[in-house]
């Protein structure tokens, strides 16, 4: 039977430093990191998340600024607030949570935060040093799936891992962090021709499509590793992308939902912001 992965533990050690690295700030005088949250509207999933985003920020120390914007304003209204928290010296990560109300431009919006303080990776500027493999601050759910394959003490040199989904959130910056720890990356999505067999060969399989249980042990490897990034609402439950229950004997590790990837995603998001005042700090 396969081990489960949990996200809480890696996120543990991440918090303790980022307690510490505050706790050590404000003992020596120093400010403290400051990130701004953006709401454009009122999406559920976006309240949620963001009010997440502030618990866990309070609890380690960061001071958190919760914007909510009028879905009824003006894109270069919500575009000119970006431009504030630019020029405020005091805040060091800035986010927009997705998606925006269907009336805006969200390329538009997104490519007005300043890259230093783009602590998800959001903008076409800090995508770009993504994939030329320049400094920027890695985007959170990939650098989470990246945090729970490491934390297995997996040595990522050649090994062959298969990356189900294509999108611009998750699979392609996925495919691109792991491809840059040396390892083989095949990215499928629903045109992939014989993709149970494909999948099948996978030493690590990464799985972000958005379709409940669509993953059973039919494509999966014996012995290998599965991380499941999907997240949807079946029946008011948190559901992944595979088959727990029928996968779980197959493999050797594999991260559940929830309590694997979303488990570790905020932390970093936290812990982006810390880097951006070390780095950037004037």
């Amino acid at each position: 039977m396969g081990q489960i992965i949990n996200g809480k533990e890696v996120a543990l050690k991440l918090k303790e430093e980022i307690k510490e690295f505050t706790k050590q700030r404000r003992e020596d005088g120093l400010s403290i990191p400051k990130m701004a949250s953006i709401l454009v509207g009122n999406d559920g999933g976006s309240i949620y998340y963001m009010n997440a985003q502030e618990k866990v920020a309070n609890s380690l120390g960061v001071d958190f600024l919760k914007i909510k914007l009028d879905e009824n304003m003006d894109e270069k209204d919500i575009i000119s607030e970006i431009h504030k928290l630019n020029d405020d010296n005091s805040i060091n990560g800035i986010i927009i949570q997705l998606p925006l109300p269907k009336k805006f431009n969200e390329k538009n919006i997104i490519k007005e935060i300043s890259s230093e303080k783009d602590i998800d990776c959001m903008t076409y500027e800090s995508q770009g040093h993504l994939y030329m493999g320049d400094f920027t601050f890695l985007p959170c759910t990939p650098h989470s799936v990246l945090k729970l394959i490491k934390s297995l003490n997996v040595d990522l040199n050649g090994k062959n891992v298969v990356v189900l989904g294509r999108s611009n959130v998750v699979g392609k910056p996925v495919a691109q962090l792991l491809l840059n720890e040396n390892a083989t990356i095949t990215i499928c999505h629903s045109r992939t021709k014989d993709l149970n067999k494909v999948c099948s060969n996978a030493d690590i399989l990464v799985v972000a499509i958005g379709k409940p249980m669509f993953i059973d042990s039919s494509f999966v490897k014996d012995g290998a590793i599965v991380i499941d990034v999907g997240t949807s609402n079946v029946g008011g439950k948190m559901t992944g992308d595979v088959n727990f229950d029928n996968v779980i004997d197959k493999c050797s590790y594999l991260s559940p939902v929830p309590g694997g990837v979303g488990a570790l995603t905020t932390t970093l998001l936290i812990s982006n912001v810390c880097e951006a005042l070390k780095r950037y700090e004037y």
